[in-house]
């Protein structure tokens, strides 16, 4: 395969992230990460003769599929970069390159669905912990507090600004996937040390710097601070798990539906668009499932002897 057509390929492939830009309103990340899976698949498709994306086959995709596999890939890699490629074809098919979607009948090899261990009431205690003499720890903990109480996405809560906080209402506005917008509930421990932040954080801030939580630089904290120093304190405080944002969004879910049962309610506050999302993202243990059927279901009730 020529040059030229790798390029030809690269070219639609481009413009296809533009679509999820201004289109989709898709994140930065998730659109850099479609493209490096669809240019990785692009240099695996021209050594199976691919030449133009009108030629694209369910062959083909199957031979990408079994390439994958043979190189070592994990069953959920092969999976996240067959889900680019359906993506990036239902837009061929939009585009009239394409007449139907090749990639829709090729599945990856089966794998389980590891779920996060999430923190238990003890251990989150445990990590809290933390004193007020300092004042990137009181930041530090404003933002776990934060993150436990409303169930916040790392990118939401780094994107927080000032006016995202109300304090009489207890809600925090956060801007989710897809550009949308939710109001969020607060609750109490997290309102009390978001207040012990602001107190100080203006000696770190500056003066016209309007994001919520800010670096020592004086600049909104990046996603990377967020993650080294939830690591960091997981170590102080001597916890045995590795601690990172998504713990903590997890252990917010499971908690409230294991409290609330109600998962409509957690799908909204997670702001997941299908439900589907939440039962796998949250889990119940059997008995606690097994408790509510068998006093809720009428063929499941015991007679009294």
């Amino acid at each position: 395969m020529s040059l030229v057509s790798v390029s030809d390929l690269n070219d639609s492939i481009e413009r296809f992230l533009e679509y999820l830009r201004i289109e989709r309103q898709l994140s930065m990340n998730t659109r850099a990460n479609y493209g490096r899976n669809l240019k990785v698949m692009t240099k695996q498709l021209s050594e199976l003769s691919l030449s133009a994306w009108t030629q694209l086959t369910v062959q083909h995709v199957r031979g990408l599929a079994t390439r994958m596999h043979k190189n070592g890939l994990s069953p959920r890699s092969i999976a996240t970069q067959l889900s680019a490629l359906r993506s990036f074809c239902d837009w061929l098919i939009i585009q009239g390159q394409l007449q139907a979607n090749p990639a829709r009948g090729v599945s990856a090899p089966k794998q389980g669905r590891p779920l996060p261990k999430n923190l238990d009431v003890d251990e989150l205690h445990q990590l809290m912990n933390i004193d007020e003499s300092d004042p990137l720890a009181v930041r530090d903990r404003a933002i776990m507090e934060l993150m436990y109480s409303s169930g916040l996405r790392l990118a939401e809560l780094v994107d927080l600004n000032l006016g995202d906080i109300q304090f009489e209402e207890r809600q925090v506005r956060v801007i989710g996937k897809g550009n949308k917008e939710r109001i969020l509930p607060v609750g109490r421990m997290a309102l009390e040390w978001l207040e012990k932040w602001l107190a100080v954080r203006d000696a770190i801030a500056g003066g016209e710097q309007f994001a919520l939580f800010v670096s020592k630089q004086q600049r909104r904290i990046s996603h990377r601070s967020v993650q080294l120093r939830m690591a960091e304190w997981g170590g102080k405080q001597a916890l045995s798990s590795h601690i990172h944002p998504h713990k903590l969004r997890h252990s917010f879910a499971t908690h409230m539906l294991e409290s609330s049962g109600d998962l409509r309610a957690v799908q909204e506050l997670l702001g997941h668009a299908d439900l589907a999302t939440t039962q796998i993202y949250t889990h119940l243990d059997f008995q606690h499932l097994a408790n509510a059927y068998d006093s809720a279901h009428p063929r499941a009730k015991r007679t009294k002897e």
